[in-house]
């Protein structure tokens, strides 16, 4: 990779684009990604989401003074003057809007979980991108886990039990603010492929049970007001193996920028569009079975 790449952010309002800047930007770092640099950034678009106006100055004054990032006025702007795109905008809710204006400049774009916060805009997303031909990415940090990934090259799995926090947003509803982590860690063990979604709430609980069509299943238990560790125990038809994310000693953010550096920059498709479509697809399910206490059928 030439050592010119340069890398920009569309919405400055997550702490993300802050760890992504220093990971890049910062030699000291120790987990210093060489190669590339963060170089320019857009605030983003007017939102009324909290965890967005409430930031969004603080961390722009951030990267533009610690780390010199250009900013500038427009997510035009930003695919104009990089080579690689990282859309970190908090509020998904404008992640179609804000992608629908980047796109004629063809930039590789990661886009930060969720992709959006309903499967029309999500599948709208991925379409436009595969008929641009625009590389595309989108996933949780959780994904690229190290000890999560090496747990997976083992053997086949009949099932998983994923535990995690999901605190709720009435911006992104039920498990699309925080729950998306683990249905995301459940599509990376079991791939696409899931048939049915049953959601119920008990108390701070959210139970999520997941069918795929082949036999394999999956549950979720998010938890609020609890500990804030995420973990998952692998079924195999001879051994159970449990799975502790906070243990790892790099940390999985490191293994997410890695992989777009690597894979998504050379226009590769670091993670399958169906399984992009499928993470939305669930939490759309989950929340709409949690509402009505019945399965929902993919």
């Amino acid at each position: 990779m030439p050592d010119s790449l340069k890398v920009g952010l569309i919405g400055l309002d997550n702490s993300h684009a802050i760890v992504f800047t220093k990971l890049l930007n910062d030699a000291s770092d120790p987990h210093h990604l060489a190669g590339a640099k963060m170089t320019v950034g857009f605030p983003g678009l007017p939102s009324d989401f909290h965890w967005s106006y409430s930031r969004v100055e603080k961390f722009t004054s951030q990267l533009r003074d610690e780390w010199g990032v250009k900013i500038v006025g427009s997510a035009a702007e930003v695919a104009g003057e990089c080579d690689l795109v990282l859309m970190t905008a908090v509020d998904a809710r404008q992640h179609r809007q804000l992608f629908e204006q980047i796109l004629p400049l063809g930039k590789p774009t990661f886009i930060d979980k969720p992709l959006a916060t309903s499967l029309a805009d999500a599948r709208w997303i991925v379409r436009a991108a595969q008929q641009a031909r625009v590389p595309l990415m989108c996933s949780s940090a959780l994904r690229y886990a190290d000890n999560f990934r090496q747990a997976l090259a083992g053997e086949p799995l009949m099932a998983i039990d994923v535990y995690g926090p999901v605190a709720e947003e009435p911006a992104m509803p039920g498990l699309f603010w925080y729950g998306v982590h683990c249905v995301e860690m459940v599509v990376t063990a079991l791939g696409a492929g899931c048939r049915g979604v049953r959601a119920v709430s008990t108390g701070p609980n959210t139970l999520v049970c997941l069918e795929w069509g082949d036999g394999r299943s999956a549950f979720i238990r998010g938890l609020q007001g609890a500990h804030g560790s995420f973990g998952a125990a692998l079924h195999r038809a001879d051994s159970v193996q449990q799975i502790d994310i906070n243990a790892n000693r790099r940390p999985y953010y490191v293994g997410l920028l890695e992989t777009i550096l690597a894979g998504l920059a050379k226009g590769e498709q670091p993670v399958p569009r169906e399984q992009m479509l499928e993470l939305v697809a669930i939490m759309e399910a989950a929340n709409r079975s949690r509402s009505t206490g019945q399965e929902v059928t993919l």
